[in-house]
């Protein structure tokens, strides 16, 4: 059983942090093939995607295994993938743009870029790929986690939600020209106290951001972002007795993949719930929704967030397992943590009768199979509002009235 009253803490990092330019890019990638295919007339079920960006000063390598259009990928005589280097430059390019980096450290027109893409093995694809109408098996094992809980309106953990919240409203202003003395990356981490099981205020506070302006101090930074934490968090959570640590060490003026190098898939937790529920180990971004890593999660997700709306419990773990080339999933657990208005094992069976989790069924259920990635990459893969064009379907509240119904 959970502890009633405890301070737990969680971070998150900006889209300028060297590892989340990697995640942009990768992920600028896999959109582009879908948009690539559509164009070609190409089935967006027949698009694979798995790519991985590195990045350090003034470079950037992007490198993995891929299935696209003819216009996009080239067959050669010898059987191998040539993929355009051109487009995917562009896309890199463009995702560095639009993050903000033009510093000489980091720069997104002279930037050297390294594209080493090749076709996806023939032993994987046979296992994932559509054949007689036959449900698809799962793109590789593994172990997927979903959750939700009551602590936020987008029923999120409040630690994770916040902190997401600060460095989105910071990277706001940054964009607008509000705050031109921002630079791209930052940090945030917000302890939050719980009191009766209700997280009630922060106790300590961390933001440390990229300034373009060598002179400013840490107590000048804070004046410059505590309005944006203050207007993240919940009314009378920031009090006298908050701590503050704002750009602790002194001087970030040499930031992002400048100041450290990059890779694709470091932020799992950062990308998910914050430590607050369990996480099985794979990264999301850079890869099509035929890997169960990505698309299992979000399922899982998916599923978690309408038990928990639809009243069936305060607070919900689910797992999924799968195995290569196989579609149904190897198990479902479910943990209510003794919230659940009716058993965990008879939850399980709501979940199985409510709806399929097979690979293809999630990817055709949630409309996974779009160019929507790109803005998964920073703030978080959960707790966003579902959008028209299909971006997070994953949190959307359309099981609701279904699981009630099994749940009778």
């Amino acid at each position: 059983m959970r502890r009633s009253n405890f301070t737990f803490t969680s971070e998150s990092v900006s889209e300028g942090h060297p590892d989340k330019v990697c995640d942009r890019i990768s992920d600028e990638v896999v959109d582009l093939f879908f948009r690539e295919a559509e164009t070609a007339g190409m089935p967006a079920s027949d698009v694979r995607v798995a790519c991985e960006t590195l990045a350090t000063t003034n470079r950037v390598v992007i490198a993995g295994e891929v299935r696209g259009p003819e216009g996009l990928c080239h067959a050669q005589a010898d059987g191998s993938v040539k993929v355009d280097e051109k487009k995917i430059v562009e896309v890199a390019r463009k995702a560095i743009k639009e993050i903000g980096y033009a510093q000489d450290g980091f720069h997104h027109e002279h930037c050297k870029i390294d594209v080493l893409l090749h076709g996806q093995s023939a032993h994987i694809a046979r296992g994932v790929d559509e054949k007689d109408n036959k449900d698809t098996g799962a793109g590789d094992q593994g172990i997927m986690f979903g959750y939700a809980c009551r602590e936020t309106p987008e029923l999120m953990p409040a630690p994770i939600y916040y902190s997401h919240r600060i460095l989105s409203e910071m990277a706001e202003a940054r964009h607008s020209g509000k705050e031109p003395v921002l630079g791209p990356d930052a940090k945030s981490q917000v302890s939050v106290a719980y009191e009766n099981g209700k997280p009630v205020r922060a106790t300590q506070i961390v933001v440390s951001t990229q300034h373009l302006d060598e002179d400013l101090t840490s107590d000048d930074i804070r004046k410059i972002v505590e309005p944006y934490v203050i207007s993240s968090l919940p009314s009378g959570w920031v009090n006298d007795d908050t701590k503050w640590h704002v750009n602790p060490t002194g001087a970030f003026v040499i930031g992002g993949p400048d100041g450290d190098a990059g890779l694709t898939g470091r932020k799992i937790i950062v990308d998910t719930y914050g430590g607050a529920a369990p996480h099985g180990g794979g990264a999301f971004s850079g890869k099509d929704p035929t890997k169960v890593d990505r698309s299992a999660a979000y399922a899982a997700r998916y599923v978690a967030k309408n038990v928990v709306a639809a009243e069936l419990a305060e607070r919900c773990t689910i797992q999924l397992s799968y195995a290569i080339g196989v579609a149904e999933p190897l198990s479902i657990y479910v943990d209510t943590e003794g919230t659940g208005t009716v058993s965990d094992e008879d939850l399980e069976k709501v979940i199985r009768k409510t709806l399929s989790l097979t690979p293809s069924v999630i990817r055709k259920k949630l409309n996974l199979n779009q160019a929507i990635y790109a803005r998964t990459a920073a703030y978080g893969h959960f707790g966003r509002l579902p959008e028209p064009d299909g971006g997070f379907s994953w949190e959307a509240l359309d099981l609701i009235d279904e699981l009630r119904a099994n749940a009778r």
